[in-house]
C-alpha cells in the first residue's frame, strides 16, 4: 500500500485517547504512555484496504475513529463481508486465534483513524496491561458468537428475517440518530447487505425497496435509515 493511500503519520497523540477504550481502560497513564509510544497513527481514506487475508501478521490494531468492513474471499474468488466493526475495537488480533497470517481483509468502511503496533509486542500486552487478554479474548468471542448467530439464521430463517438482524445488528453497533430515525454510521451498500445475509442483491434491493414503500426505511446514496426500528424487530422475529 502506497502513502498516499496509508495517509499521513499523525502527530504525538493524548493518553485520552485510549484512556476509555476497554483493553487499555484498567491502565494508569504511564503506561498508556508507553504504548502509545511504541505505536504507530495511520489515517485510511474509504475503502482503503488496513491488512489483506493471507498476508503476513507483522501488525496488531486499534480502530479509533471510523468503521471497517472484514471481508473473506471466497475459493471462487468472491468478495464476502464477514463483519463490521465499530471505533474502540481491536483487530488484526491474528495472534489470539493461533494464526501467523491474517484470516481476512480489513476494509475502511469510511475513513478511519488506527493505531498499530509490532505483532511482536502481543505477548508483552498480553501479560504486562490488566485487561488487555480479557478484552482481546471477550471481542475473540463475540465475533465468533456473531458469526454462529448468522450460521443459524441462514439454516433457519428466511430472507426477509435475515436482511432484518442484519439491519438491526448494524443500527446497535453504529446508530446515529436523525430526524427521520436512526441511521447507520456508515456507508453500507445494497451488495453489502446481500453479502451478510447470503442472499442476492436483486433480493436485498427488492426488499429495501418494499420496506421504504411501507415507511420501514429510507435507503440512499449508501445510507440506509431505520425510520421503525420496532417494525423492524416484528419482521426479525415473524
Amino acid at each position: 500500500m502506497d502513502e498516499k493511500n496509508m495517509g499521513k503519520t499523525l502527530a504525538r497523540l493524548d493518553e485520552s485517547l485510549l484512556t476509555h477504550m476497554p483493553p487499555f481502560s484498567k491502565l494508569e497513564k504511564r503506561q498508556i504512555r508507553t504504548i502509545l509510544d511504541q505505536s504507530s497513527a495511520r489515517r485510511y481514506d474509504a475503502g482503503v484496504a488496513i491488512f489483506e487475508e493471507g498476508a503476513s501478521a507483522e501488525r496488531f490494531y486499534i480502530l479509533l475513529d471510523g468503521y471497517v468492513r472484514v471481508v473473506r474471499i471466497t475459493p471462487t474468488g468472491e468478495q464476502v463481508t464477514a463483519l463490521h466493526i465499530p471505533a474502540g475495537q481491536l483487530l488484526g488480533i491474528a495472534k489470539a486465534l493461533g494464526h501467523d497470517t491474517y484470516p481476512a481483509t480489513a476494509l475502511t468502511a469510511s475513513e478511519s483513524l488506527v493505531l498499530s503496533w509490532p505483532m511482536r509486542l502481543w505477548d508483552s500486552f498480553v501479560t504486562e496491561y490488566e485487561g488487555f487478554a480479557t478484552e482481546t479474548y471477550q471481542t475473540v468471542g463475540h465475533r465468533i458468537g456473531e458469526m454462529n448467530t448468522r450460521i443459524v439464521e441462514m439454516a433457519t430463517q428466511q430472507v426477509e428475517q435475515r436482511v432484518a438482524n442484519a439491519l438491526l445488528r448494524l443500527l446497535n453497533q453504529a446508530g446515529r440518530k436523525v430526524p427521520e430515525g436512526i441511521e447507520i454510521d456508515f456507508p453500507i451498500t445494497r451488495q453489502d447487505l446481500s453479502e451478510l445475509t447470503a442472499t442476492t442483491l436483486h433480493t436485498v434491493s427488492r426488499m429495501l425497496s418494499k420496506w421504504e414503500k411501507q415507511g420501514l426505511v429510507q435507503s440512499k446514496r449508501k445510507r440506509i435509515t431505520i425510520c421503525d426500528p420496532h417494525a423492524l424487530v416484528v419482521l426479525s422475529e415473524s
